[in-house]
């Protein structure tokens, strides 16, 4: 019923992924993204010649382990067609043991849970990748490339109407709205740049790098460099990825401080013949800029030297068939308990989601602690690590859904190699965690 071949029609390949609800890590962009590894696309063919799936995959050698194989975000296709998987995965174990390769990892971006409720079509997938020879990965905590749960926060409603910023806003918990309304009062900005504007002026990768800088030091995670920025960037063009800095604005932040003074000056002038009814009134808004002004002072202290522009939070977005998924993003420590910049950054980066008419905007993956499988199979609930819960617990404050994917899977044709592969995961990431301890000490 289903024939399968290596793509050549890199235009016709992803044509199918955005016409059928693919995102970026399956286009075939995502191959040059990933320069370290090597590349084939597939596509699959029903007997009318139609084509029906595509599958980007990504290839690497390990010590003692041999080839594996990776097929991002899992192949574009109706995974409810166990015939379609039960060929795709005949056909896959052909290419890899021809190619010499020890397993192929799959991971679909098929709904399990969406905020604990369980998804019928999640179980019914997973039962036609087993029976296809797919085996899950029943802890989430050691996958290969990303955990199975994103944050996701849906731009339009069920009937199609775009989400205002507006009304998004009040959806916010209370310290999220308080924190987004007062940005703006206290001199923040917004930038967004393109791969172009970085060719203009390369220090934007500078202030950018400062940000995730912090970021990476406050979470202990190591940031990726600033080649590597511009290279994401260069790849998929100024309509699908830029950067947006939050910058703190000196000279518009002094300004409204003189317009704060000229009215405690006016409302001082009234106070002694106001009517006693406005008299309180009076008072509250006199110490409301009291403390506005104090405020201002500890920033303008703090930045003392720092220039009149600095970038204080921003991220790294990606802008691909309907959805922004953010790539990377962060708060430097500079003003960061006198703004809570990351709040008003992250609103800001929805509202351009809204803007550019995406449908989605995700807020990115949490890790995972150790999971095991549920009864029927299907990978059990998964809970943020404990370095992770303060994280998620920032990204569900916009409103995002928790979404549990049905997890990776794997397709084994050498039993003794993925052995080793399973056995030198832990030693592999636990000895990555102590270089990047040492790099940062020695930074």
């Amino acid at each position: 019923m289903y024939t399968f071949q290596q793509e050549s029609d890199l235009a016709a390949f992803e044509a199918f992924v955005k016409a059928n609800g693919g995102i970026y890590l399956q286009s075939a962009k995502w191959a040059d993204v990933k320069k370290d590894w090597t590349h084939a696309f597939y596509s699959g063919f029903d007997a009318n010649g139609a084509r029906v799936l595509t599958a980007l995959i990504l290839g690497r050698s390990l010590p003692g382990v041999g080839k594996i194989w990776y097929c991002p975000a899992g192949a574009v296709c109706d995974y409810e067609n166990a015939a379609l998987l039960q060929a795709f995965s005949d056909f896959m174990l052909r290419e890899m043991k021809r190619a010499g390769v020890t397993a192929l990892f799959f991971d679909p971006c098929v709904e399990l849970r969406v905020n604990g409720e369980t998804k019928e079509k999640g179980v019914s997938v997973h039962g036609n990748l087993v029976k296809a020879g797919f085996s899950l990965n029943a802890d989430a905590s050691k996958c290969l490339y990303k955990a199975p749960v994103q944050l996701m926060l849906p731009l339009k409603t069920p009937e199609g109407t775009e989400v205002t910023p507006e009304k998004l806003l009040k959806s916010f918990e209370k310290g999220v709205r308080y924190s987004v309304r007062v940005g703006e009062s206290r001199g923040l900005i917004e930038k967004v740049h393109t791969a172009k504007d970085i060719e203009a002026d390369p220090t934007i990768l500078d202030k950018f790098a400062a940000v995730m800088r912090d970021t990476s030091d406050r979470n202990d995670f190591t940031e990726r460099g600033s080649d590597y920025i511009a290279h994401l960037l260069r790849v998929f063009g100024d309509e699908e990825m830029d950067i947006m800095l939050i910058y703190y604005d000196k000279q518009k932040d002094t300004a409204m401080e003189a317009e704060r003074q000229a009215r405690k000056a006016q409302l001082e002038a009234s106070l002694p013949t106001a009517p006693e009814k406005k008299v309180r009134g009076i008072k509250e808004e006199l110490e409301s800029i009291e403390k506005q002004t104090a405020h201002y002072e500890e920033r303008i202290k703090e930045t003392e030297g720092a220039g009149d522009l600095i970038a204080v939070a921003g991220g790294l977005t990606v802008h691909y068939n309907g959805m922004s998924s953010c790539l990377f993003g962060g708060a430097r420590d500079l003003l960061r308990n006198n703004f809570r910049a990351s709040h008003y950054f992250n609103f800001r980066r929805i509202c351009r989601s809204i803007a550019l008419q995406n449908d989605v905007h995700d807020l990115g993956y949490v890790l995972l602690k150790p999971t095991a499988a549920n009864p029927d199979g299907t990978l059990g609930p998964c809970e943020p690590r404990e370095d992770f819960e303060g994280i998620c617990a920032f990204k569900k404050s916009f409103g995002a859904d928790y979404i549990e994917y049905i997890g990776e899977y794997v397709l084994v044709t050498n039993k003794l190699k993925f052995f080793a592969y399973e056995k030198l995961f832990d030693l592999g990431k636990t000895a990555l965690h102590v270089v990047n301890k040492v790099v940062k000490k020695t930074r």
